[in-house]
């Protein structure tokens, strides 16, 4: 393979070369002057963390929110067949501001390296590292192929500014290395490295990131036969799928062998806490009504003309286990299907029974409101109960998550179930623990009392466009990402893309739309009580929609249709389109328009 030199990316926004290339720097210090003591390297450090440390948005109000499992009113324009590169966009300079921020870092932290002990300067040069990586598979993950940026652009690289970007694999082989050098090198224990805040960069954040990055990167190429961005196979050049793989279970192991995280025996409350539980909880985000630091999160699931809707779907409420270990059924009402269950259903989705505090004090069963859902189920993973005010825009104050010890575990179970290495011992340490939290009899599956799961098979491998032979572990560990992770990040969407399972999307309940709550005959016919709330909702041809009505049928909600005529699935009619192409994102026109040596990415060059 032709070996790119280091690309540069100026070329790609609207301001000129010169104009771009003479830029001070947005952290504002000269090199000359800075970087001369620890106090500088960790003052730069916590600058990268204020300019990127994710937020409430892109935790709990991310991609997961247009998958297989999440139903809305509207989906996302680039499910609609008609997207196209001039409707594109995260190609301009504010994309790669940052990175050349970490550049800029890594690039001026030597002046430093001889007043600084040998393993502070090597952890803050692992952050710089973990940083680069941590973007630039970001990025990657969006365009396929794009500029790994190691070095600050000067005016005298101008000879160079009309180049390609660089392929797929060299780019995460440079990820490859900032990453084992960070988890290699980071501290786990300092000022300014470990807090009860979990906001620093640290090594246990680069291992449990690390773990994330390898898993994702060596199933990608196992699951994708060809590289998506240029359609043809991968070159094979640098590290293989096995490869990537055996670091996912390395690091994931070294993270679960220090011992120093735990699962907590409160789930939900890791979503809704005022305080991050720092038992679990790696690499998160605080906020504080006291401090005034509140976000909308709460208020984008529960509010009838700000969200779309979200409505969870009968395929990820399917995947929790009954108590026993064994499947659950579909056909079942929504007053009932909650009995017996993983935990973490309830946890997730709103059931039967479950408390809010009314602006008054008191304490009261919380009645569905079906204006908030589209399919009749309705999340409740990152939504504040506690307090009904919550209801209301930037008024939640819950702490967020970024990376969860849970994580690791099931990267853990899935790097070494795929390299043939899962074993009773690791199961347990893994799939099982989770299980245990949730109340969940954990059976190996194989084992006596396992019973396979028809459905979760068909629905991995029937139909699909790219279908894979699963083993029943496999198939176990996917069910456990979904029942423990959605709606983190962009979780579920990034297993589908590295799956290659993208047709997912598309071919929700034969194609038709999002699979909701069962109806049944008698409470198609009546209506059915919720809980104590004294409230019957019902599901209606004649009356308008309302919090505890659908109408099912003429102009006012022509989407919503039961799947058995008059009883049955609730179904939000709402096609969606996936081609293979969409693995990747095009690369924007406007971008092309600048350097057309940028190429287009694989099946966009015609749209």
């Amino acid at each position: 393979m032709k070996r790119y030199a280091i690309m540069l990316f100026a070329v790609l926004f609207a301001c000129s070369c010169e104009d771009y290339l003479e830029r001070t720097p947005a952290n504002k210090f000269a090199a000359e002057t800075f970087f001369a003591s620890e106090a500088d390297l960790q003052l730069y450090a916590n600058g990268l963390i204020n300019a990127a440390l994710p937020g409430a948005a892109d935790i709990a109000l991310a991609e997961d929110r247009y998958t297989d499992f999440c139903g809305t009113r509207q989906s996302k324009d680039f499910y609609w067949g008609t997207y196209t590169a001039a409707q594109a966009t995260n190609w301009t300079y504010s994309t790669w501001s940052f990175s050349r921020r970490v550049a800029y870092m890594l690039e001026n932290m030597p002046r430093c390296k001889d007043v600084v002990p040998e393993a502070v300067y090597n952890h803050y040069e692992g952050v710089g590292r973990f940083w680069r990586s941590w973007m630039a598979l970001k990025r990657m993950k969006t365009f396929g192929e794009i500029y790994f940026i190691d070095k600050v652009v000067q005016p005298s690289d101008s000879l160079i500014l009309y180049s390609p970007r660089q392929d797929r694999e060299y780019v995460f082989h440079r990820i490859t290395e900032d990453l084992v050098f960070a988890c290699e090198n980071c501290l786990s224990a300092g000022e300014g490295i470990n807090s009860a805040g979990r906001v620093y960069v640290n090594k246990y954040v680069a291992l449990a990131f690390a773990s994330h990055a390898f898993l994702y990167e060596g199933t990608y190429r196992k699951y994708h036969s060809t590289n998506p961005a240029t359609g043809n196979p991968w070159n094979g050049e640098y590290e293989s799928s096995d490869e990537l793989l055996a670091l996912a279970e390395k690091y994931a192991k070294e993270l679960v062998e220090t011992g120093a995280f735990s699962l907590n025996p409160d789930y939900r409350s890791l979503f809704v806490s005022a305080s991050l539980p720092t038992d679990e909880v790696i690499w998160g985000r605080t906020y504080s009504s006291e401090l005034s630091t509140n976000h909308g999160v709460t208020y984008k699931y529960c509010s009838t003309t700000s969200s779309l809707s979200y409505s969870p779907t009968k395929e990820y409420v399917r995947m929790f286990l009954k108590t026993d270990g064994t499947p659950a059924e579909a056909a079942v009402s929504v007053t009932k299907e909650f009995e017996g269950r993983d935990n973490r259903l309830a946890a997730t989705v709103l059931s039967p029974g479950r408390q809010w505090k009314r602006l008054n004090g008191t304490m009261e069963e919380l009645p569905p409101n079906w204006t908030w859902t589209c399919a009749g189920y309705e999340w409740i993973k990152w939504v504040q109960l506690e307090e009904e005010p919550m209801s209301a825009d930037n008024k939640a104050y819950n702490s967020i998550p970024i990376i969860r010890y849970a994580e690791v575990l099931l990267n853990y179970a899935e790097a070494a179930a795929e390299l043939g290495h899962m074993n009773q011992t690791i199961w347990d340490q893994t799939i099982g623990a989770l299980r245990k939290r949730a109340g969940v009899r954990s059976i190996y599956p194989g084992a006596a009392g396992y019973v396979a799961d028809t459905w979760l098979r068909e629905y991995y491998t029937k139909d699909v466009l790219h279908p894979s032979s699963l083993s029943d572990v496999l198939l176990e560990i996917r069910r456990e990402r979904a029942t423990e992770l959605t709606l983190e990040g962009q979780s579920r969407y990034d297993d589908l893309m590295r799956w290659c399972l993208g047709d997912l999307v598309e071919r929700r309940y034969n194609h038709q739309g999002w699979r909701g709550i069962y109806i049944t005959r008698e409470e198609a016919a009546a209506g059915f009580k919720w809980g104590n709330t004294g409230k019957t909702y019902t599901v209606s041809s004649s009356r308008a929609t309302s919090e505890t009505n659908y109408k099912i049928s003429g102009t006012a909600n022509s989407n919503w249709s039961l799947s058995e005529g008059t009883y049955g699935y609730l179904i939000y009619n709402y096609k969606l389109v996936w081609d293979d192409m969409m693995y990747t994102h095009p690369i924007p026109l406007n971008a092309l328009n600048v350097n057309p040596n940028l190429g287009q990415n694989e099946g966009w060059q015609w749209i």
